[in-house]
């Protein structure tokens, strides 16, 4: 095996694109990764998965903007592409700015126009081509002829996929049996499916159920191993020189082996939360926190233990790892929570949480073990759900099972002052195959101004009601601010552009 071109994945991204069958995207992938060498083998499964092995490399849409053209050969490894992405991460001080622009354009300089788009993709998180999780352990599994079992098993404990098939790859079955639990090394966290009600989410459990606070912070996993201490988020990226109330608090802990599974987030005086982006940012920054710690101070709330005492909790049932939990964390430290079986209670508690400022409850099976790095049939989230009624302003062609469909909506809230309309963000979610053709039909009809390979400018005519959970603030788009996790609910043909919601009414939700 030697070294793969970027253009070879880029390649098969495209047929992965192309096939909508899953059994025919998962032999295009496997092809691949059989043709892959060990010290390229995660780089590639993190590309074809849509991620960098980096996370974040402080690259923007402004940094991608006046791009070099491309060569007519392509030449650059996978290894050669990886160096140049952790070289853009590196910079910083100073300078930085500028430095990543230079390497960034040495990086494009240096692809085929084919390349290109597939970094393009990559580096703006818009490489969507159904190889989700699912068809890459099933990819792995195939290329290293080994049961799909033995991959999500090792998932589970190590977290990390590209990791997990490289190690698939190179020792089989006993490579990944050689994963576990180990303080230290993140554990990919469980995650909640959903219900419009608690009362539903009741039903889906089947009885008596504990309901915990949904709180709109930072997802971490703190790690303890005798007096050192590291705090993973949910993407297991380290933060811990960011949150030392944190990691102070868990070296209080009675227990100098463990793993909890908690929420870090900044409060206001009077207990309700800040705006989401304001703990995000405090547990982004990496430089002068005693400040931003006296200026903005974290509070932190458990709600699992992975691991206690030198045991492996996950496997217990929710009941037992919360008990568990109890007896080694303080209670102004766990997250509140109510045990019962009656609707009305727990209709009454979610009510409670939301009136103080959280995003609703998770509600959670007493039997249900802890499902790492899926969304477990045992847990499921209900929050209260926002509306607003907004205006289309481009939309983006699709890919993968949405090729030639017009997918991505950017949306707009109406601006009185300028008579004009701001942009909140973008959202693919929430649309079935008919809305898709009949929205594809509608917007090039409306079709309007210049557009590119991607996306179709519209005359701004069509208003859509978009469901979402909040609104943060942002600097990505012209109002300052941008829509959480929005999704389609429904397309308004009874309502005009000037009846759409406006920017002032956007703007109130903030707070």
């Amino acid at each position: 095996m030697g070294c793969v071109l970027l253009i070879d994945v880029a390649r098969v991204s495209e047929e992965v694109a192309r096939t909508s069958a899953r059994l025919g995207k998962i032999a295009h992938l496997a092809d691949l990764l059989r043709r892959v060498g060990p010290a390229e083998a995660e780089i590639a499964m993190a590309y074809l998965s849509g991620e960098l092995p980096q996370r974040q490399i402080g690259v923007g849409w402004r940094s991608l903007r006046d791009l070099p053209g491309p060569r007519q050969v392509a030449t650059m490894t996978l290894s050669q592409v990886d160096d140049l992405l952790g070289r853009i991460k590196a910079q910083s001080g100073p300078g930085s700015q500028a430095a990543r622009k230079t390497l960034v354009a040495e990086l494009f300089c240096g692809v085929t126009r084919l390349e290109q788009a597939f970094l393009l993709r990559l580096l703006s998180g818009e490489l969507r081509q159904g190889a989700l999780d699912g068809v890459m352990i099933e990819a792995i599994a195939k290329s290293a002829e080994v049961p799909s079992a033995e991959v999500r098993r090792a998932l589970t404990l190590r977290g990390w996929l590209p990791a997990v098939g490289a190690a698939a790859l190179a020792g089989g079955v006993a490579a990944l049996r050689d994963f576990h639990v180990e303080v230290g090394r993140p554990v990919a966290p469980m995650l909640a499916q959903s219900a419009t009600s608690v009362t539903a989410a009741l039903e889906k459990v089947g009885g008596e159920a504990a309901l915990e606070w949904k709180i709109d912070g930072v997802r971490i996993q703190a790690h303890r191993s005798g007096e050192t201490v590291s705090v993973f988020t949910r993407t297991l990226d380290d933060i811990t020189a960011s949150v030392p109330e944190l990691v102070e608090a868990v070296r209080g802990l009675p227990y100098d082996d463990l793993i909890l599974d908690g929420e870090v987030i900044a409060l206001r005086p009077d207990g309700r939360p800040e705006p989401f982006q304001v703990t995000a940012a405090r547990v982004a920054s990496r430089s002068d926190v005693a400040r931003l710690r006296e200026a903005t101070p974290l509070s932190v709330f458990f709600f699992d233990a992975l691991r206690l005492r030198g045991e492996d909790l996950l496997d217990l049932p929710d009941s037992e790892r919360h008990a568990a939990l109890a007896e080694a964390v303080p209670a102004a430290l766990l997250t509140p929570r109510l045990v019962t079986g009656d609707p009305a209670a727990g209709e009454a508690f979610f009510a409670e949480v939301v009136r103080r400022g959280h995003e609703g409850v998770v509600v959670k099976s007493p039997s249900t073990t802890y499902a790492a790095g899926r969304r477990g049939a045992g847990w499921i989230k209900v929050k209260p759900r926002h509306t607003l009624d907004l205006v289309v302003l481009a939309v983006e062609w699709g890919s993968g099972r949405r090729e030639g469909k017009l997918s991505n909506l950017h949306l707009g809230a109406r601006d009185p002052e300028t008579g004009g309309f701001v942009m909140l963000g973008k959202t693919f979610k929430g649309l079935t195959d008919e809305l898709l053709a009949w929205q594809t039909d509608r917007f090039l009809a409306l079709a309007d101004g210049p557009t590119d390979e991607w996306t179709v400018r519209v005359r701004p005519e069509q208003v859509v009601e978009i469901a979402f959970d909040g609104v943060q603030r942002s600097t990505r788009y012209p109002g300052g601010m941008a829509l959480r996790f929005a999704r389609v609910l429904r397309y308004r043909p009874d309502k005009r552009a000037e009846d759409a919601d406006t920017v002032e009414s956007v703007r109130a939700l903030m707070f």
